[in-house]
């Protein structure tokens, strides 16, 4: 193990290895969560490269991917089979497309800190014993021990921008060629050449010298695909990841120049690869092998084609404006070492920027707003021909360009535009701080991402519309702010669903009917779209109509049905009414079709009110609508909700509201705020959410 000079990581790196090493695993990482919590960064790595683990190095808390999953839900993600990986998780699937298993754990202690995740080879079994999870999840808990004493004492580990690499098995950071050849002898009974996990050369024997066609001192610390032009190709290069991540043999046949065909044999473990070079019989094409040698003027990375078809999956995922602009400053500016971002829409004429990293706020105000025929900058030309625009270094640009390279200090600069069936989206500026000259092969791919970028921008902006769009909506038709009536103190909480447009039709209201009287009302029409917020506007008003005329809760019930019925919306609802009469002190309640409300009295547990419903509005036009009493006690407490609240799946509805009345039981009512968001989070809404969900808690002071 390598001394940093820093307790703290040394200390968290011993760990992290003994559990890696402890467990049997080819592959460690250890992510942490930035502070904001919204994202896990790859801090520490074992058994892979660093560059490999490019396209997973930053996942958002929201992904669709096992460490994700693991933080939201904390518990362990286990994934048994390539096969699972593709079901569940394709996404993970098309940056890890090796047959292998894996396990996600939470790193949790005192807090979140992040999460663990380990790969093991296809040939281990496909299932996950007691005993195996138990110690790593005890693994999990000493990682992050150590985290919570370091950041007690100020030495948390600092998020260094690239991972550490940690050596595996034999614990040497760097082997010389005579300990790779001693590893190698280990692994074959005849030696070639030895790469390590980075796929450099650390041995070669004469043969091999021999076979290839170059010295070993030309070939030692390079990688093949770099130092033997025939071997860059991008099936190569993939045999080489295959063996990495797969830790399982695997071969093929290449052309040496001008027609010697030679097999290649990688046998991997966790220090490195013996690779067996013999000459193949073969005269004809073998079948794996392709058809013609990849010109060496137009190189092209297999792990780059990785990261772009990663790239390209994530893009077709984002939902809004900000989802693409952070998928392209978290992982396509890393892709293609950018360290600078713009990304601006066509708005009225005018270039508008919507996101940016690595600019300081006066550059980008300068920049904002720019006309899309703007000759200050090539943006306006890349627009309007549809062209990218690339520039090596700042005299490149300066001769077209002269006042450009003075407002950012950057010196190399690609501006992509963003064009859609002719129709000009936006631009989207990758910037560097160093000359940097963009070969053919970079061009034809950062022009192939525009396209996408193209196609997610405006999706996410026709998707931030109908958002917004939707939102003023919601909130037009919810209460602003409840009335204060003396003798209650209330709080509400509604959360949209996170699935769809973010709108429902759950609703509540609190209405006073007059100095002795007021009424609470919660609400759930079928669905969570446009149509279901409007119907819940038209039942909320009509409940508030009829009850500002005094009317009994089962007549209000029972004319917001008959309203309903003759609107004929197909849509069914929920609504649950309560009468609170001050003067003689009882509650009066009706019902249709909704949960029972949960009742607290001082002193006493909390349960749910034993509440016979009616049906559902919307359905019978004749319909009754029980009426139960009970009495005003003060202190007592009353909290109404949506089904939103306590269904999830395999759970029966009893045992919800059950749970739900223990946790309105054991809360603390001296702030109801505080209350309703300790109801929430323990209810298991706070992460991903299939129905919106309304909760109105009240309580009676009797201080009337």
């Amino acid at each position: 193990m390598t001394d940093t000079g820093d307790p703290a990581v040394d200390g968290l790196d011993a760990a992290f290895a003994e559990t890696v090493r402890r467990t049997g695993a080819s592959v460690g990482a250890l992510y942490l969560l930035s502070p904001d919590e919204q994202v896990l960064r790859l801090d520490v790595l074992c058994g892979a490269p660093a560059e490999l683990a490019e396209p997973w190095a930053r996942v958002p808390v929201s992904a669709p991917a096992p460490v994700a999953e693991a933080v939201r839900e904390e518990r362990m993600v286990w994934v048994g089979t390539q096969s699972d990986l593709a079901r569940s998780y394709p996404r993970t699937a098309v940056a890890l497309p090796y047959p292998l298993a894996l396990a996600a754990t939470p790193v949790t202690g005192v807090r979140r800190w992040g999460a663990l995740l380990l790969m093991w080879p296809a040939t281990r079994p496909p299932y996950m014993t007691g005993r195996e999870q138990g110690n790593i999840m005890s693994s999990c808990r000493r990682l992050a021990r150590l985290l919570e004493e370091a950041a007690e004492s100020g030495r948390r580990p600092a998020d260094a921008g690239r991972p550490r690499v940690l050596p595996v098995g034999s614990g040497r950071r760097d082997a010389g060629p005579a300990m790779a050849a001693a590893d190698f002898v280990e692994r074959l009974p005849g030696g070639s050449c030895g790469l390590d996990l980075e796929g450099r050369f650390t041995y070669l024997s004469s043969g091999a010298c021999a076979l290839l066609g170059r010295e070993a001192g030309e070939l030692l610390g390079t990688l093949p695909w770099q130092s033997l032009r025939w071997l860059d190709e991008p099936t190569y290069e993939d045999r080489y990841r295959a063996a990495v991540l797969s830790r399982e043999p695997v071969s093929f046949t290449a052309c040496r120049p001008p027609g010697q065909w030679l097999e290649f044999h990688l046998y991997p473990d966790a220090s490195g690869i013996s690779v067996r070079i013999v000459p193949s019989g073969a005269q004809a094409l073998p079948v794996s092998a392709p058809r013609q040698v990849v010109s060496a003027a137009a190189p092209s990375r297999m792990g780059q084609l990785y990261q772009l078809t990663h790239l390209a999956a994530a893009l077709t995922e984002v939902v809004g404006v900000q989802d693409v602009i952070d998928l392209v400053a978290d992982q396509i500016m890393p892709a293609f070492g950018a360290q600078g971002l713009v990304l601006s829409t066509a708005d009225a004429g005018r270039l508008r920027i919507t996101g940016y990293r690595g600019y300081s706020p006066g550059t980008i105000e300068r920049l904002d707003g720019l006309p899309l025929d703007t000759g200050f900058t090539p943006a306006g030309r890349a627009l309007s021909s549809g062209i990218p625009a690339f520039f090596a270094d700042p005299e490149d640009m300066r001769r077209i360009y002269p006042e450009a390279p003075h407002i950012s200090g950057k010196q190399a600069w690609a501006f992509l535009p963003l064009i859609i069936s002719g129709r000009p989206v936006g631009i989207c500026v990758l910037s560097y701080e160093q000359p940097h000259d963009f070969p053919a092969a970079e061009r034809a791919v950062l022009t192939s991402l525009a396209g996408l970028i193209a196609q997610a921008l405006d999706r996410a902006r026709l998707y931030d519309m109908k958002h917004d769009l939707a939102h003023g909506l919601q909130q037009a038709l919810l209460p602003r702010t409840l009335p204060a009536i003396t003798g209650l103190r209330v709080a509400a909480r509604y959360l949209p669903a996170t699935r769809g447009m973010d709108i429902g039709g759950d609703f509540y209201d609190l209405i006073r009917l007059d100095d002795v009287a007021a009424a609470a009302v919660i609400g759930d029409v079928q669905g969570h779209n446009v149509a279901a917020a409007a119907l819940m506007g038209q039942v909320r008003i009509g409940v508030h109509a009829h009850a500002t005329l005094g009317t009994p809760p089962d007549r209000v019930l029972a004319e917001t049905n008959r309203l309903l019925t003759d609107l004929g919306p197909d849509l069914f609802t929920s609504c649950l009414y309560a009468r609170l009469d001050f003067a003689d002190r009882h509650v009066t309640l009706a019902s249709a079709g909704h949960p029972p409300p949960l009742l607290r009295l001082p002193g006493s547990a909390a349960r749910p009110l034993d509440l016979p419903p009616g049906p559902l509005l919307g359905i019978d036009p004749d319909a009754d609508f029980p009426v139960t009493r009970i009495p005003l006690v003060p202190g007592m407490m009353l909290a109404f909700y949506t089904d939103g609240l306590i269904e999830s799946p395999g759970v029966d509805l009893e045992d919800s509201m059950n749970q739900l009345a223990g946790e309105l039981g054991r809360a603390d009512d001296s702030d109801l705020d505080a209350l309703v968001d300790t109801l929430l989070r323990t209810s298991g809404t706070a992460g991903k959410r299939t129905d919106d969900v309304a909760l109105l808690v009240l309580q009676y002071t009797g201080g009337r």
